[in-house]
């Protein structure tokens, strides 16, 4: 349901223009943090081995600043596979933002462009992802979710198709297993279950 009104609120937005959506698909099926997301970059992309790595995160210093930094853990710098769907999702903006900014005067080619950048090819502040889905759910009259509910419900479902703590401990980023148990495992197996049928059928996998 989510993804089917994402990618009509896209398609409305600009028709050349799939960002929104390949931001949150990355969020939904990766797990990772809205900083991760936005500190991407195409090197970081392998389309061939269909995964990420994740090595930076984006943060707001003092004066509005925003800055590009390394994980705090060692644990966040970790490579996550991404499915078919994603992939393309992801190579269909690719496409979409040479041909978007070149018509700005902007030269987007390089593998060190940023995947997610405003219209001056500037880095978005954190609080932007927050007005995408608020934007999305008000208009659409959506169930309220934020965005570390998609993370949470990622892990959930992780758990729901059998995975264990350690692998989803991993992809989660989280220093050590008593941190992915502290969060998770007072969930029961049968609301773990529901969780991730509730979440399947909001994003519409």
């Amino acid at each position: 349901m989510f993804f089917e009104h994402l990618e009509s609120h896209t398609e409305q937005v600009s028709p050349s223009s799939t960002k929104i959506l390949t931001f949150f698909r990355i969020l939904a099926f990766t797990g990772m943090r809205k900083s991760e997301v936005l500190a991407l970059q195409w090197k970081d992309i392998d389309i061939f081995n269909q995964k990420l790595t994740i090595g930076k995160t984006l943060a707001m210093v003092e004066h509005n600043q925003i800055i590009i930094q390394e994980p705090k853990t060692i644990s966040s710098q970790r490579v996550i596979a991404l499915d078919v769907k994603t992939i393309k999702v992801i190579e269909q903006w690719r496409y979409n933002q040479k041909e978007w900014y070149f018509k700005f005067g902007y030269n987007t080619s390089k593998d060190t462009q940023f995947l997610f950048t405003n219209k001056f090819n500037e880095l978005y502040y954190p609080q932007t992802p927050n007005d995408w889905l608020y934007n999305i759910l008000e208009k659409y009259d959506l169930p309220k979710i934020t965005l570390h509910g998609f993370r949470h419900a990622h892990a959930s479902l992780l758990f729901e198709s059998g995975a264990n703590i350690k692998e989803v401990q991993e992809p989660s980023g989280h220093k050590d297993v008593k941190t992915t148990m502290n969060i998770y495992t007072h969930v029961t197996p049968e609301k773990v279950r529901e969780t991730g049928e509730r979440f399947a059928k909001y994003v519409n996998f």
